[in-house]
């Protein structure tokens, strides 16, 4: 039995296998897919201290082999249910692996809705991003697309007008379901331009990177082919949290009710990351959170220890 038990191999899950293992004690994360959560498919990451400017998969190699030179122990699965067991918790991948701990950190993450596409996953990073304030700046002075229509697609609207020189909002509804004030300034910048009641329905590229996109007008069938150097898709955030609603409370959202000490109603269960109900999601704000999750785990084990 591991000390801590770590569901997800992002920014806050290495964060705080590296916490853990400094401290002495034995951590174990399981990832259902990459290590390195979005942050490594991001093509150039430049907003992260120490950091002038490297490939978000550079970052995340260098933050897995450090925690791997600690001893952390990694394995590949998707934990679907984990329960409570006698003095730690147990997870189930699909595959039917067990692991065991004794804290369970929680560091699941999110997923961005994609727009479901053809080609959408072969031109992430190469002109399709998710992330306006990750990704933006590599479009300063250039022409982009936006999906999307509510409050966070507005915020990027804002960001992306300031420093392209056109931006196109596509939003599938007739008007923006963001708070009115935000809407109105978006539609009073110069250079963007709105299609109302409008679908991306193909991509288009040349030489792996994008072009452009087809739009679909729902009400009249009609097609119009947009020029643009990047796509930023803002239509919305998936935690990945169902399967831990019972050791930590979700919200409204899905996303689990922790506040920045990333503890849970469950004694021995913490949270950290994109996951965990927030305003900001950065790759910053995640390795803070694995720490402090971290640091929350080594206090409930000294506590441990000492009642033992």
């Amino acid at each position: 039995m591991t000390d801590l038990l770590i569901i997800g191999g992002g920014p806050a899950g290495l964060t705080a296998a590296l916490y853990a293992l400094r401290a002495g004690k034995s951590a174990r994360i399981v990832e259902k897919n990459s290590f390195g959560g979005q942050i490594a498919t991001s093509p150039k990451v430049e907003n992260y201290p120490g950091v002038s400017a490297a490939p978000g998969a550079e970052i995340a190699d260098t933050m897995l082999s450090q925690t791997l030179a600690l001893g952390c122990e990694v394995e590949i699965g998707e934990i679907v249910s984990v329960e409570k067991i006698q003095n730690g918790f147990r997870a189930f991948t699909s595959e039917g692996e067990r692991y065991e701990g004794r804290t369970l950190v929680l560091c699941p993450g999110v997923a961005h809705r994609k727009l479901g596409v053809p080609g959408e996953e072969a031109l992430a990073g190469n002109g399709v991003c998710y992330c306006a304030v990750c990704d933006g700046d590599f479009y300063r002075g250039r022409d982009v697309v936006l999906v999307g229509g509510g409050n966070s697609a507005l915020q990027e609207a804002m960001l992306l007008s300031d420093i392209c020189r056109r931006l196109t909002i596509v939003q599938n509804l007739d008007d923006f379901t963001g708070e009115a004030p935000l809407a109105q300034a978006v539609k009073r910048r110069d250079n963007v331009r709105v299609f109302f009641g409008c679908t991306v329905t193909r991509l288009l590229e040349t030489n792996g990177a994008l072009t452009g996109c087809e739009i679909l007008r729902e009400s009249t069938g009609a097609t119009e082919t947009l020029q643009a150097d990047g796509l930023f898709v803002s239509i919305g955030l998936l935690p990945q949290n169902a399967p831990f609603a019972a050791l930590a409370a979700l919200d409204d959202a899905g996303y689990f009710a922790s506040d920045e000490r990333c503890l849970t109603h469950t004694p021995g269960v913490f949270v950290a990351g994109d996951c965990r109900a927030k305003s900001v999601r950065q790759l910053t704000t995640a390795v803070a959170d694995g720490a402090s999750a971290a640091l929350a785990a080594l206090r409930y084990l000294r506590l441990a220890e000492s009642h033992a």
